[in-house]
């Protein structure tokens, strides 16, 4: 609260002080003999294109409106005076109102019109010492320029590196909104693909059993039992990610279902479909503090092991999830024993893309990941993270 109150008591205090200066400005032309009417159009021209209420600023009021016809109207002045040989004195109100619209130009104008309105506000300010030329000394209005190109060099490269910061930002933030939406992407394939892959697996035994057991209806019910528990998991995923997309609040990105080394046990139990049986063998040197990234990477490489048991081994009778240490290392490793006689479609297959991005997810960690044949026969997933705790 206090912050807001010191930043508003420093936008009264300057404004005060610019509507000062303009004052001060009008007030030395008529003490002069000026006309009133030139320098006062160019410093209400001036004021209403600093001070004009953002909320309030019509759509027409663009920036480079608002930077361009001050300097073009304090341009014209200068060359009115230039033309007629009569000195037009300038105040402190006109310099301040150019140095903040060169500031503007440069900051906000699209490009390529900061180049141009910088010109402008840049060419107007300098032609300020040329005004009154005939009252002043030639190293005075040299002086003057001098002067003014030092206030155009800050305040235009104050401008531009603020621009430059404002770019930064921008490519951050789109950068980061990518990493999470691919995040999200690898969410959604790896808990949903999950859950499909099982209905279709678990699809084909309801068929096979129906076909060659059509007089033992009450086995298919396990089987319907688990089909219809894989789509009630599914539709929930995709909420939670839905939820996340949603939600625009800063803890959003925490309630992704990313998984830990607890729902390992929960995946590997509802996994087992008739005749296949999973095994979790977990070493009790695995603690439960190790951090929140390297169990969640652990549990996706035993989803995505499933996955693809579910995809290329269907007919695997034994499959093996392992959970041990290894020094201070955590070794996660998935093994089965099918001969991959039973296929699903082929666009149930996918492209190959779980185990890369699996890769890339083990790899950002300092881990290793290995996936091949086994001897005899089977296929085995196998992951090493370094791991404290």
């Amino acid at each position: 609260m206090k912050s807001v109150t010191g930043r508003g008591c420093a936008r009264g205090v300057a404004v005060g002080a610019l509507l000062g200066a303009s004052v001060y400005d009008v007030v030395i032309a008529g003490a002069n003999s000026q006309a009133l009417w030139p320098p006062t159009l160019v410093i209400l021209a001036g004021l209403a294109a600093v001070l004009w209420p953002v909320p309030r600023r019509p759509r027409w009021l663009t920036p480079q409106l608002r930077t361009a016809v001050p300097a073009l109207l304090s341009g014209a002045f200068t060359a009115v005076a230039l033309l007629t040989h009569r000195p037009a004195l300038f105040g402190p109100g006109e310099v301040v109102i150019l140095l903040c619209l060169l500031f503007v130009a440069v900051r906000h104008c699209p490009q390529p019109w900061a180049l141009v309105c910088g010109l402008l506000d840049g060419t107007a300010l300098l032609a300020l010492s040329v005004r009154y030329f005939q009252s002043v000394q030639e190293d005075e209005t040299q002086g003057l320029v001098v002067a003014g190109l030092a206030l155009i060099g800050l305040v235009g490269g104050l401008a531009g590196y603020l621009r430059s910061l404002d770019y930064r930002r921008v490519v951050a933030v789109s950068q980061t909104r990518r990493a999470e939406r691919l995040a999200i992407a690898a969410d959604l394939h790896d808990f949903v693909a999950h859950h499909v892959t099982g209905i279709l697996v678990q699809t084909q035994v309801a068929r096979m059993m129906a076909t060659t057991r059509p007089q033992q209806p009450q086995e298919l019910d396990p089987v319907l039992a688990g089909i219809e528990r894989a789509a009630t998991e599914a539709l929930a995923s995709m909420r939670r990610t839905v939820g996340v997309l949603r939600d625009t609040g800063p803890d959003a990105a925490d309630r992704r279902p990313v998984g830990d080394l607890a729902a390992i046990a929960e995946l590997t139990e509802g996994f087992a479909t008739p005749g296949q049986r999973v095994t979790l063998r977990r070493d009790p040197a695995v603690s439960d503090d190790l951090p929140h990234e390297v169990q969640a990477a652990a549990f996706r490489v035993v989803q995505e092991a499933l996955t693809n048991v579910r995809r290329h081994a269907a007919d695997a009778a034994e499959v093996t999830v392992r959970l041990r240490r290894n020094g201070d290392r955590l070794e996660v490793a998935v093994t089965d024993d099918g001969r991959g006689g039973i296929q699903l479609p082929d666009a149930a297959h996918g492209g190959g893309f779980g185990l890369v991005g699996l890769k890339e997810r083990v790899t950002a960690l300092g881990g290793e990941l290995h996936a091949g044949p086994r001897r005899g026969q089977g296929w085995e997933v196998r992951a090493v993270f370094p791991g404290k705790g």
